[in-house]
Parts: C-alpha cells; sequence; structure tokens
C-alpha cells in the first residue's frame, strides 16, 4: 500500500484545535495572531526577536503634514544587508522554502498556496511573513489578487505589504508578503491628509478613487475600490502604464501597502527609481535599504552610528532619492487620468 503523498505545507501547519477552528471559519487575523503566541513559547529565535524589539531605540522627524520615524533595529541587519544580485541568489539556499525553515518554525495554510509564518525579525508588534508554497519568482501582476483576498482575510489585525524584487524583497527569488499590525505605519494614519496636502485626486466616483501624491520625499498612487474587479482593473491599468514609461520587460520598481476597512481597499503603490540610495556604498556609507515600511513612514536602520548620524535633511534626501524623478511622475499622472476616464 502506497503512502499517500502530503502537500509540503501539511508539514509546518501548526497543530492546534483553535486555530484550525478559527481557519476553517476565515477568521485568519485571530488564528494569526493565536500562532504568536503559541511560536512565542515554542520557538527561542522568535522569543529573543521579540525581545529585541522591545528595546529597539526610535526618533521622529516632522515634515509638511506628515511624520517619518526612524528605528534602529540592530535584528534586521540581514534583510537591510541582503545580497539580492542574480549571482549571489543563486548561490544560497532560498530560506522562505519549507525544507530550509527552522525545524521549530510553523505556519497557517492560507488560500490553499501560502504559509503564514512568524517572522523572527519583527519590526511590527506582530511581524508575519506569508510565503507561497510552491517556489517562484517576487512577482506582483499575477499575484496582486492573492495579496488583496490576503489584506480582506487579515483585516481586522493586519496590513499587508508587498516588496518588488528590485525594491526591498529580501528573497526576490520567492513570493511572499508580509503582514504588520494595522496603522503602526504613519501613512496608514496620514493617508487622506496625504492626498489633501500633497496629491491630486484623478478618478472619482461610487466604486473608485484614484490619486497620486508626491510629498516631497515619496511618490505615490493610492487606489480605493469596493469592490475587487474595479480594483484590479485599476492596478492592471496603472502597471501598463508603469510597465510602458520604463521600457522594459522586468517588472517596474514598486512597494505596496494593502489594507482592508469597512468593506473597502486601500492601496499605496510607491513608485520608485532605485533600490538603495547612494550613502549606502560611500566609505563608511549608511545602511539603509528602504522598503514598503520604510516608505510607509517606519525607516530601519540596524546599526547605532547611522541612527545617530542621521537627521531630519539626511533621510529626506535618501527617501527622494529612492522615489520616482518628477518627469516620470508627471508620465504616469497623465496617463493614469486619461486612461481611467475611459
Amino acid at each position: 500500500m502506497k503512502l499517500k503523498r502530503l502537500r509540503p505545507a501539511q508539514t509546518r501547519l501548526i497543530k492546534d484545535d483553535e486555530i484550525n477552528r478559527l481557519a476553517n471559519n476565515d477568521e485568519f487575523a485571530e488564528a494569526s495572531e493565536r500562532l504568536m503566541q503559541l511560536q512565542l513559547n515554542e520557538w527561542k529565535q522568535l522569543a529573543e526577536g521579540y525581545k529585541s524589539l522591545a528595546d529597539v531605540k526610535t526618533k521622529e522627524f516632522l515634515f509638511d503634514g506628515f511624520r517619518i520615524k526612524l528605528q534602529f533595529n540592530p535584528e534586521r541587519i540581514k534583510s537591510t544587508s541582503a545580497d539580492v544580485d542574480d549571482e549571489s541568489i543563486k548561490n544560497r539556499e532560498c530560506f522562505l522554502c519549507e525544507k530550509n525553515l527552522p525545524p521549530e518554525q510553523k505556519g497557517i495554510l492560507l488560500l490553499e498556496d501560502y504559509l503564514i509564518l512568524c517572522n523572527p525579525y519583527p519590526v511590527f508588534p506582530q511581524h508575519f511573513t506569508i510565503a507561497a508554497v510552491r517556489h517562484r519568482p517576487q512577482e506582483i501582476l499575477s499575484s496582486f489578487n492573492d495579496l488583496i483576498l490576503i489584506s480582506k482575510y487579515l483585516s481586522k489585525k493586519y496590513t499587508v505589504i508587498y516588496n518588488g524584487p528590485k525594491c526591498g524583497a529580501s528573497a526576490p527569488d520567492h513570493l511572499h508578503f508580509q503582514a504588520g499590525t494595522k496603522q503602526f505605519m504613519p501613512v496608514e494614519n496620514e493617508f487622506h491628509s496625504l492626498i489633501n496636502e500633497h496629491g491630486e485626486l484623478l478618478v472619482v466616483d461610487e466604486s473608485l478613487t484614484v490619486a497620486i501624491v508626491n510629498d516631497g520625499l515619496r511618490t505615490f498612487v493610492t487606489i480605493e475600490a469596493s469592490e475587487d474587479k474595479v480594483l484590479l482593473n485599476a492596478f492592471d491599468v496603472f502597471y501598463l502604464i508603469y510597465s510602458s514609461m520604463i521600457k522594459s520587460s522586468e517588472e517596474p520598481m514598486m512597494n505596496i501597502i494593502c489594507s482592508y476597512d469597512k468593506s473597502a481597499w486601500k492601496v499605496i503603490i510607491f513608485l520608485r527609481r532605485k533600490h538603495r540610495p547612494s550613502q549606502y556604498f560611500e566609505e563608511d556609507g549608511i545602511m539603509f535599504s528602504p522598503a514598503a515600511v520604510d516608505l510607509g513612514g517606519v525607516c530601519i536602520v540596524p546599526l547605532e552610528k547611522d541612527f545617530k548620524r542621521i537627521d531630519e535633511k539626511l533621510i529626506a534626501g535618501m527617501l527622494k532619492e529612492v522615489s520616482l524623478y518628477k518627469e516620470g511622475y508627471d508620465y504616469i499622472k497623465a496617463a493614469l487620468k486619461r486612461k481611467l476616464k475611459n
């Protein structure tokens, strides 16, 4: 008699009756919270990561109607300094594939194709990695639908983020999202004030609102939609415009923050031109490699010397350097206004 072959994820699923009950009722936010509680008791590395998080230092800079926080978090050094060039990726094992996860790390299956995993190097008060069960590249066009579904499932407690393969993803070879405590990033609370003070509404109707923002440090597109089909169509239009502008077969550089609340999605798409600022590569440079959380207003540095010397002017300059240039911003604004109104 042949043994039935388990799906790969089944060997990683946490065994807990309460989590099974919550997941079966699609209460994945509550299930994830319980997963965190259980893993903190069972997995020493995770407990140490959260103990370190309690001791991080922060400072805050005020700009024109918005805030940027700086967090000194030494546990994030592996992510911040990750080598993500093709050769480095080829020569290391994928740390998100099941066979390479720490033995203690367990997860919850979501959408039959993703594992919700506790992140042992947290930035958020509760921080998860949502990794595809199957090893495939980090790519948003075919997975945006999954992103918005996951954000809806986790909406009671968490916001979901995506980092593009060339702008912050430390595993560009393995599709994954991250989820963290809602309202932790300042941009979530400042969403509408940023649009009002630094942006322009491009489309406003009953089911869709699209805006574009340049606050002097960051450039981003926002999409608010109550229907998934409307949101998917708006994203497809945006992606086509952005791709045509860069004239490349590679994914345009972007970071995404996605949340679901009161029967509607809010999506923030940060527009990028560089992975890391020039200061990163200087002798005695600054180890700052911005991704979605950083652009969302919580900038992470793993070295104390960098935390001490970064001031308002320096953080503003680095964020502006990695954000899309003015001509590109103007092109996307005009094209979105034209295409979406049609």
